[in-house]
């Protein structure tokens, strides 16, 4: 059994810039977008997809994956992390996250 590290665990975040004027370059966006859900990736963000990898290799394979589904006008980013630096992303959300719950009071015993 191979032991799972946060160290070892790898994140891809892909991020794109496609254009979508004309009715072929609209396609080319779903068919892209469909590619990289067709591969476990999770939509984080418009135009902004995560996932995690057993590994570097892994992690690797799929960018080389990627490269080779982008539209030919198309501009795609890739970040690459592991597990650790993933769960010290810090998100902020709108209206949906308002109520924060406040922290006790401390008490003060004599």
């Amino acid at each position: 059994m191979t032991h799972l590290s946060g160290y070892r665990i790898m994140w891809l975040m892909v991020l794109f810039d496609l254009p979508v004027v004309e009715r072929e370059e609209r396609r080319a966006y779903t068919r892209f977008r469909n590619y990289l859900l067709d591969r476990g990736f999770a939509q984080a963000q418009y135009s902004v997809y995560v996932r995690h990898t057993t590994g570097k290799e892994a992690a690797e394979a799929l960018i080389h994956g990627i490269e080779k589904a982008v539209p030919h006008d198309g501009k795609v980013d890739i970040l690459l992390f592991t597990d650790k630096q993933y769960e010290n992303i810090v998100s902020f959300r709108g209206k949906a996250n308002k109520f924060h719950p406040k922290n006790p009071d401390q008490l003060v015993l004599f």
